[in-house]
């Protein structure tokens, strides 16, 4: 008998920390004690990874065994480390060889019979594990294509417990079994929206490919039935393919999210829609025990559209404000921080009163001053005032309908078109710096850095600083749009002209 030792990992939102699980056989009444902050879910292994033994063909033996995972310190949540604590007791039986579980990450649920269960968050727990240095991993069967999606690591799927022993050099002969499939496997595979359906509102329209060209927020106000939800499913189509590490960090959280387990790795830009009803736990994260992601971090490097924005809780929005500003999601509670990716581009669609007729031309409004402007406070100042883009949308006229069934509108691959060059131009623009959006750029490079603007460009955006009409946070943002209408216009730096359209989509709400 002696010690044996394997690792695993244990996530805290999308951070994996290495876990060495140690197994000692020594004399005493036979009992398996699990220690190392283990949780509920984990210190029931003691009978789940004891029946899977049995029923396996590979009994644990009849002995004092104890468990460490290590550091101590650590909480531990989940089963995840079912697979790595069955492996090391039989390497500290002599059942299999203790030198082929050494330098190897297992993950995996035991069920009784001895089979492993697909489990989420695999892909975040073997790319904290590859960025460790680790590169060999045992896997449910399962779990294979989610695994596989990690470059430059050796992935060794199997479907039971014995498997995973004949891996190791364990004498037991091969029995064939079913693997158990992940429940909710899926390909994500979001339609795309077709920009030309939307009819009328060129303002709203031209706000729309601006925000995907630049990264911006948006905010569309505008009665029940102008378009507003149709314009905003439009956007992710409007935005570039993701990237290798958007693509990662976008099925990581997705694996993390319980919804489903990936089957490949995501290619375009999650949209997200919560409902009004939606709690602060459900929009950004959280959780008792294990924190998961909210719908804010799954629509990282997307878009988080909250339609009826005035009816979430105002404590609910301005959770909002920090991932807003910094592009991380920060979950705190007394042992650990949970960090998950916050980039996302937010899409606020609002009412313009609570019966929603105020301002529509084929409609009376009842509501009266007072109520339009308690309905609206609802949105902070501190909100809208991170959101570059504020346009009012208005329902279409019989007139306007006519005019354009014979009117060229603009398409998704066109607009996109127009996307993917406007963010080059930007990307070139922006290579000497950290960033590579309009939207990220900060104030201080924008008004003083070398590609600052000549005073006659400022003139109408200085006055409305002067009159008090906007903050400096503001001042920065309207900068902000005027780049990427320049970029979208591919005219260089932006002149008079984009400044005053730049005003215009932060100010035609009010």
């Amino acid at each position: 008998m002696m010690v044996a030792r394997t690792y695993s990992v244990a996530l805290m939102g999308m951070t994996g920390s290495i876990v060495e699980v140690e197994a000692d056989i020594g004399n005493g009444l036979p009992t398996l004690m699990i220690i190392g902050l283990p949780d509920t879910a984990l210190a029931d292994s003691r009978d789940r990874v004891r029946s899977a033994a049995a029923n396996s063909g590979c009994p644990l033996p009849t002995a004092k065994i104890t468990v460490n995972l290590s550091p101590a310190a650590l909480p531990k949540h989940g089963s995840t480390f079912d697979l790595g604590i069955a492996m090391s007791i039989l390497a500290a039986a002599g059942s299999i060889s203790a030198s082929s579980i050494e330098g190897v990450v297992h993950l995996g649920e035991l069920s009784l019979d001895g089979r492993l269960r697909p489990m989420n968050g695999v892909l975040p727990a073997i790319a904290a594990a590859a960025r460790a240095g680790f590169t060999k991993f045992v896997v449910p069967a399962g779990n294979r294509r989610e695994a596989e999606l990690v470059p430059g690591v050796v992935i060794v799927p199997v479907i039971s417990m014995r498997d995973a022993a004949i891996f190791h050099g364990g004498a037991f002969e091969h029995v064939e079994r079913d693997a158990i499939e992940p429940s909710g496997a899926t390909d994500d595979h979001e339609p795309v929206h077709e920009l030309a359906d939307v009819v009328g509102n060129p303002d709203a329209v031209l706000a729309l490919v601006a925000a995907a060209a630049g990264g911006h927020h948006v905010f569309l106000l505008g009665p029940p039935g102008a378009g507003k939800t149709m314009l905003a499913s439009r956007l992710p189509g409007l935005l570039p393919d993701l990237d290798t590490e958007a693509a990662l960090a976008v099925t990581a959280v997705r694996s993390l999210s319980r919804a489903s387990v990936p089957q490949a790795l995501a290619t375009r830009p999650p949209f997200e829609s919560p409902h009004h009803t939606a709690t602060a736990a459900a929009l950004i994260g959280g959780g008792s025990r294990q924190i998961r992601p909210g719908a804010a971090a799954r629509a990282s490097s997307g878009v988080l559209f909250l339609d009826e924005a005035p009816e979430f809780a105002r404590n609910v929005l301005d959770c909002l404000r920090q991932p807003l500003e910094s592009g991380v999601i920060s979950i705190h509670r007394a042992n650990a921080v949970a960090r998950f990716p916050g980039r996302f581009q937010l899409v606020l669609a609002a009412n313009p009163c609570p019966c929603g007729q105020y301002g529509a031309i084929d409609s009376t409004c009842t509501c009266t001053p007072n109520t339009r402007r308690r309905y609206l406070a609802r949105l902070s100042g501190p909100l809208l005032d991170r959101i570059d883009i504020q346009v009012q949308v208005r329902r279409v006229t019989a007139a306007e309908l006519r005019l354009s069934a014979d009117k060229q509108r603009l398409t998704t691959a066109v607009a996109r078109g127009q996307v993917n060059h406007a963010r080059m131009a930007a990307a070139e623009r922006l290579a000497s710096t950290p960033w590579r959006l309009n939207s990220e750029v900060s104030g201080a490079w924008l008004r003083a850095g070398p590609r600052k603007l000549s005073p006659a460009a400022l003139t109408s955006l200085d006055r409305a600083l002067e009159r008090g009409g906007m903050t400096m946070r503001g001042y920065d943002r309207i900068l902000r749009v005027a780049w990427t209408l320049a970029d979208l216009d591919c005219s260089g730096d932006p002149g008079a002209d984009h400044i005053g359209r730049a005003l215009y989509l932060r100010r035609s709400v009010s």
